[in-house]
């Protein structure tokens, strides 16, 4: 597959490693400690997994919002994360700073039907800092410390490839 776009930039995440790696054609340029789905890999809608394969960045969001903005249903609420606002909402799943959403490329595989990446809503997305990187924690989405996500934010455009293998041998 052709990972590149016209500024030749894409991203590889590696479930496995619990890594995201943005590319510039065929230079590593920077990475990341993620976490992705507690429940593993997996394409199916209402799975919690991370859905594998060739994917697109479809839509970037929250850019110009505080590095901690809280999000629901893509919206920024004006509320900044903290951890009283934690302590008030335990059994939020809290998406924070930017979001990255994710639509896959590989009809019947990740796209359409039910396993369909973007009908998903699966995001990039920061988490709170208290929570940890470099294991799987999520329902589905990636996870970034919020300092990265609004660094890597600023790197890609829309359109950005993403490629979300289990091992190295599937890029």
């Amino acid at each position: 597959m052709n990972m590149r776009n016209p500024v030749g930039r894409w991203l590889l995440i590696d479930i496995s490693r619990q890594i995201l790696e943005l590319h510039d054609d065929q230079t590593l340029i920077a990475q990341y400690s993620v976490s992705t789905a507690l429940n593993g890999p997996g394409e199916r809608a209402q799975s919690g997994c991370t859905p594998r394969g060739a994917h697109i960045v479809r839509a970037k969001i929250g850019g110009g919002q505080p590095l901690g903005a809280v999000f629901i249903g893509r919206r920024p609420t004006g509320e900044v994360y903290s951890t009283a606002l934690r302590a008030s909402q335990p059994q939020r799943d809290w998406i924070l700073t930017r979001i990255l959403w994710l639509s896959g490329t590989q009809p019947g595989f990740n796209r359409l039907g039910n396993v369909d990446t973007m009908r998903r809503y699966i995001y990039i997305h920061g988490t709170p800092d208290e929570e940890p990187m470099g294991e799987p924690r999520s329902h589905g989405c990636v996870r970034m410390r919020n300092s990265d996500i609004m660094e890597l934010f600023d790197k890609i455009p829309v359109g950005t490839p993403v490629r979300i293998v289990t091992t190295l041998t599937e890029t």
